[in-house]
């Protein structure tokens, strides 16, 4: 029997590696909505009005330690990995305003409240945004998943300009390595 019981921070081996079904190729080059999202600061944030340059790193959910995952998630390619991947933009937070970033946020479809748990547990310095209502997921047409009874964006980052996406990664795989990836775009793009 499976331990239902996880570490977030641990990724398992052998974890199904998401491929590009080239559902984010739209992305590219697009202007954002005009729509505010809550964030776990008590803020609302619209991104498309945000000047200068944004990451925001897209996640399906964040598990909690000690709860069951969905059964069947390490299955789903890219949907495990939120909290590494939180942790890894939360250890290079510095180094990306170094290089330009004005906002960083993450983002999924999980209520603020819930998130709000997970920004205080990682310590991470920056909000998190919710698209529990799909408002910026439909918008888009954001490539989404659905387990138990959940409808879950799959994983990406954007760099963001003036209200325009103008690098998307997609698929993101190791999640934990996400920033990591970002930060060396950055640093090729100067």
């Amino acid at each position: 029997m499976v331990d239902i019981l996880h570490d977030p921070m641990v990724l398992p081996e052998n974890l199904p590696v998401p491929q590009d079904d080239g559902a984010a190729r739209h992305l590219s080059g697009a202007a954002l909505p005009d729509l505010a999202l809550p964030a776990t600061d008590g803020t609302l944030v619209c991104l498309a009005r945000l000047p200068g340059r944004t990451v925001v790193y897209i996640y399906p959910r964040t598990g909690r330690p000690g709860q069951p995952l969905p059964e069947g998630w390490d299955g789903i390619p890219g949907a495990r990995g939120c909290t590494p991947q939180s942790c890894g933009f939360r250890d290079h937070f510095a180094e990306l305003k170094q290089l330009g970033v004005a906002q960083l946020f993450g983002l999924s479809t999980q209520e603020t409240d819930y998130q709000r748990e997970a920004v205080e547990r990682l310590h991470l310095p920056f909000a998190i945004l919710s698209d529990a209502d799909l408002r910026l997921t439909r918008a888009l047409n954001l490539p989404t998943f659905e387990v138990a009874g959940m409808t879950l964006i799959r994983r990406m980052t954007w760099v963001i300009d003036d209200g325009t996406i103008t690098k998307v990664f997609y698929p993101v795989f190791p999640p934990d390595r996400s920033a990591e990836e970002v930060v060396a775009w950055l640093q090729s793009a100067r």
